[in-house]
């Protein structure tokens, strides 16, 4: 049996790498990645294929031989849109005749008001239009999407959100590892709405607080302050309305859904907050 996974050679790629070695042989696993030189150096032992989701043919080459393949999203904003790059792949997957893949989409991606979760349900149509088994893989938020509020708090003892939802944060190596083990199943079911549990910013900014045993004082501004103190701290306009945004799927409610789906195939529960935000804090 030979696994492949897409776009290796970014940080979810990596750990996906990570953990797949820990259930297979190396000399079954193939990684594929637009930067060949790049890719060789971190995977050293695997089989290195170089492809990009803007080339169809070159994708079909690198996945001749593959069995299971873990597709992982590109990033939007590209010169080519992102729902035409996943396109060529799933047409490539048909086309290189492998059995099954795995798809990393958005949370409720089908039900989602999230501008983010257009391209992923365009993705998971062309899946089931294609015939091809696949599992469709909706990731909630990574809990290190929140680097700004978490390094405010933690250097600052003061940091400060906008948005007034819910997330299921959870770590990203966590939702890595979760995809592997689905790429490796026996049986792995249709739809998997990955979340971790389902908390505010008020309870992200305690349990930063119990992380670092301080006093962090968390505030709720508008959307126009908030944008108005990232400029503060050094970021333009362009960049702070930028990141001020990321904070839009949480406002309008689309990243608040509690499953039980991540911890079940982990086979554990998940890392609490606390712990799971000193592990971030402990890698910079």
């Amino acid at each position: 049996m030979k696994y492949a996974i897409t776009a290796a050679t970014g940080h979810f790629g990596q750990l996906a790498y990570h953990y797949l070695q820990e259930l297979v042989d190396v000399k079954d696993i193939v990684v594929i990645a637009r930067n060949l030189e790049k890719a060789q150096e971190l995977f050293a032992g695997a089989d290195v294929r170089q492809a990009d989701y803007d080339d169809t043919d070159a994708m079909t080459h690198a996945l001749a031989g593959v069995d299971r393949v873990l597709f992982i999203s590109s990033q939007p904003g590209g010169p080519v849109p992102r729902e035409t790059q996943h396109q060529h792949v799933v047409d490539a997957l048909v086309a290189s005749k492998v059995s099954f893949a795995a798809y990393t989409s958005f949370i409720h991606a089908d039900q989602s008001v999230s501008a983010l979760a257009s391209d992923h349900l365009a993705t998971e149509k062309a899946l089931s239009k294609s015939g091809l088994s696949h599992s469709l893989l909706r990731n909630n938020w990574y809990l290190e999407n929140e680097m700004g509020f978490i390094t405010a708090g933690a250097s600052q003892h003061a940091t400060s959100y906008w948005a007034t939802g819910r997330a299921g944060w959870a770590l990203e190596r966590e939702y890595a590892e979760a995809a592997v083990k689905v790429l490796v199943s026996d049986a792995p079911k249709a739809i998997y709405e990955f979340s971790g549990s389902i908390n505010d910013y008020e309870s992200l900014g305690l349990a930063l607080a119990q992380a670092t045993e301080e006093k962090i004082t968390v505030t709720k501004e508008t959307l126009d302050d908030y944008i108005a103190t990232l400029e503060k701290s050094g970021l333009s306009q362009d960049l702070a309305t930028l990141f001020a945004s990321f904070q839009s799927p949480i406002d309008e409610g689309s990243l608040d859904v509690p499953s039980h789906d991540l911890p079940d195939v982990l086979g554990r529960e998940l890392t609490p907050l606390p712990e799971a935000l000193k592990e971030i804090l402990a890698r910079n």
